[in-house]
């Protein structure tokens, strides 16, 4: 008997034990989820906030949604707790509930303290009386002031981007798998803006002129006649950046720099046989190369032989980024009189130009009056904090895109660069993207052969496939969409427009050079056009194996080039060439789970 009461007392025991135990997790959960929803109420309160750069009312805000954060991390911070995440059923959804009220705490007490910082400092500016500057430039000394409080937030966010990605919101509970997966698109969406801005925040100060003043060339890319950057340089300025400011002092259309007699840099074996001395004998081809680095080196290299004038730096970007700049901010430029928006600027001047002037050099100096005339209008806007937020956001798109390109002749602020996507460096560096480094990625780059403006009506889009997930050895199916759609007249179209007739096509066709370049180390596999297998040049470059095959497609017509390669991990990242209906760089990988 003694026995059987000494049994019965030890399960008596366990269960009041666990039933106390139970009731302490219950507690738990209690407080972690009133907490959570605390947070959420604070955060959708915030919004209207964020959206008018308030900061004053965020700041404000600010205490409640870190008490609110610090309850919930309390909550799940229990050894209690970290038991009962081993339990069957319950245990990843306890366990998802903790990494999100970690995750929150974070933001709330690390990251949104420094976002904040960086916000006041970009806002302020506006209210501030403004600092000494030449008549005409745009003060950017508070971007170098807010970045790197903007660092640090993004290291932050990397790391809970990490945290959350271990979590699989397929196997939890509605009621939990809802905020995870919130969490873990917000994180993403704002990883990849944060990332640019954190990683070029250390050289931001030298870039923006604070050790002495800095020349940049400014290429505007035209989109209409490709180029494997974007698209031909149609015209060139010079800026002049010092103490944080910066003002365009020099234009140049691109018939005023005629081509060299010999290439401004040497060129090497692969450059020569891929492109002949073009990249080195005019301006214009500069950014055939698919590695923004050595283009902008060339770019001014060539500019330095041709002025005499020296430069610290390249930039270029393409119309599309000002177009996209005009229609958030609700601004518009003049040019010839005409009134261009972002819903009609890529018109007018990637089309009519070329339409309404006879002589080729007065649609480039078209070209080059617009760009003078963005800047001018882009200068004005960022006294507006509201719309330089918007302004900013579109920037930060467009360097994810690969719209936006920076290089310096500064070697340690080029290293840095390089491995921003803002750097481009394809070739040359290890750019961080989605999936991986560039050095990972496989390159698919477009140019005009036809010597004309009828990229206009040309559709691209890229799309990748991964194939094989949860296999040992996952490919990826890579293809090149191409639909040309001109104009029923196209054929009547200028020389200007149609191209010089040396591509063997007849008018109003269009042809393009199409290459796929290897990752690193890696192989190109044999490319099919529309499922037909088509050979081509055949060239090996930096480590990569490269296929150039050119397109001929007649008006109205269409077609698909095709290629497989390995995808380590079940994702493959695509640098491309950015054109006017789609993006410098696509992704493509397997589900999670």
């Amino acid at each position: 008997m003694a026995v059987r009461r000494r049994v019965l007392l030890a399960v008596a025991t366990l269960l009041a034990g666990a039933l106390l135990l139970g009731g302490w997790l219950a507690f738990r959960v209690y407080q972690a989820g009133t907490a959570l929803r605390d947070l959420q109420a604070s955060a959708d309160g915030a919004r209207g906030e964020a959206d008018a750069l308030d900061v004053p009312a965020l700041e404000a805000r600010l205490p409640g949604a870190q008490d609110a954060a610090a309850r919930a991390a309390d909550a799940v911070d229990d050894p209690v707790w970290r038991l009962a995440e081993h339990l069957p059923l319950l245990g990843d959804d306890l366990r998802a509930v903790a990494v999100v009220a970690t995750a929150a705490d974070r933001l709330a007490h690390d990251a949104a303290p420094d976002l904040l910082t960086a916000l006041g400092a970009v806002v302020d500016s506006g209210a501030q009386p403004a600092k000494a500057v030449p008549a005409g430039w745009v003060d950017l000394a508070p971007v170098a002031t807010a970045a790197p409080a903007a660092a640090r937030a993004a290291t932050v966010v990397d790391t809970l981007r990490a945290d959350l990605a271990t979590l699989d919101p397929d196997r939890l509970v509605g009621p939990v798998a809802g905020p995870v997966t919130q969490l873990q698109a917000a994180l993403d969406g704002a990883a990849g803006s944060l990332q640019a801005v954190g990683e070029v925040a250390a050289v931001l100060p030298d870039l923006l002129g604070a050790d002495g003043p800095r020349t940049y060339l400014l290429l505007s890319l035209n989109p209409a006649e490709l180029r494997a950057q974007g698209g031909i340089v149609g015209a060139v300025a010079v800026l002049q950046v010092a103490d944080g400011a910066v003002g365009l002092v020099g234009q140049r259309s691109t018939v005023d720099l005629p081509e060299l007699a010999a290439p401004a840099l040497p060129l090497s074996e692969a450059e020569a046989a891929l492109y002949g001395d073009r990249p080195g004998r005019w301006v214009q081809d500069s950014v055939l190369v698919p590695d923004f680095p050595r283009a902008a080196a060339l770019a001014a290299a060539f500019w330095q032989q041709s002025t005499g004038q020296v430069v610290d730096g390249v930039i270029a970007t393409d119309p599309v980024v000002v177009a996209d700049l005009l229609s958030v901010t609700g601004r518009t430029v003049q040019a010839d009189g005409e009134e261009l928006g972002g819903d009609t600027l890529l018109r007018a001047l990637l089309r009519d130009a070329y339409l309404a002037y006879g002589d080729p050099r007065w649609g480039d100096a078209f070209y080059a009056q617009v760009a003078t005339a963005a800047f001018a209008v882009l200068r004005d806007a960022t006294a507006d904090p509201a719309t330089a937020r918007v302004a900013g956001q579109t920037l930060l798109d467009a360097v994810d895109e690969r719209r936006v390109a920076l290089w310096t002749a500064d070697p340690a602020d080029q290293a840095v660069l390089a491995r921003t996507p803002l750097g481009g460096a394809f070739l040359t560096g290890d750019a961080a993207t989605p999936t991986g480094r560039a050095g990972g990625a496989l390159g698919v780059f477009l140019d005009d052969a036809t010597a004309g403006k009828l990229d206009y009506d040309l559709t691209t889009t890229v799309t990748v496939t991964i194939e094989g997930c949860g296999t040992a050895e996952p490919t990826a199916r890579v293809d090149l969409a191409l639909d040309y759609r001109p104009p029923a007249d196209v054929a009547g179209y200028p020389a200007q427009v149609l191209g010089d007739g040396r591509s063997g096509v007849p008018a109003g066709w269009l042809a393009t050079n199409v290459s796929f370049w290897s990752p690193r180390d890696g192989r190109v596999g044999p490319v099919s056009r529309d499922g037909v297998v088509v050979g081509g040049q055949q060239a090996s470059t930096a480590r990569r194996d490269v296929a150039v095959l050119t397109s001929r497609l007649a008006p109205g017509s269409a077609e698909t080039y095709s290629v497989r390669v390995p995808a380590p991990g079940g994702a493959l990242t695509v640098w491309t060439t950015p054109t006017l209906t789609g993006p410098g760089v696509v992704t493509g990988e397997c589900p999670a789970g």
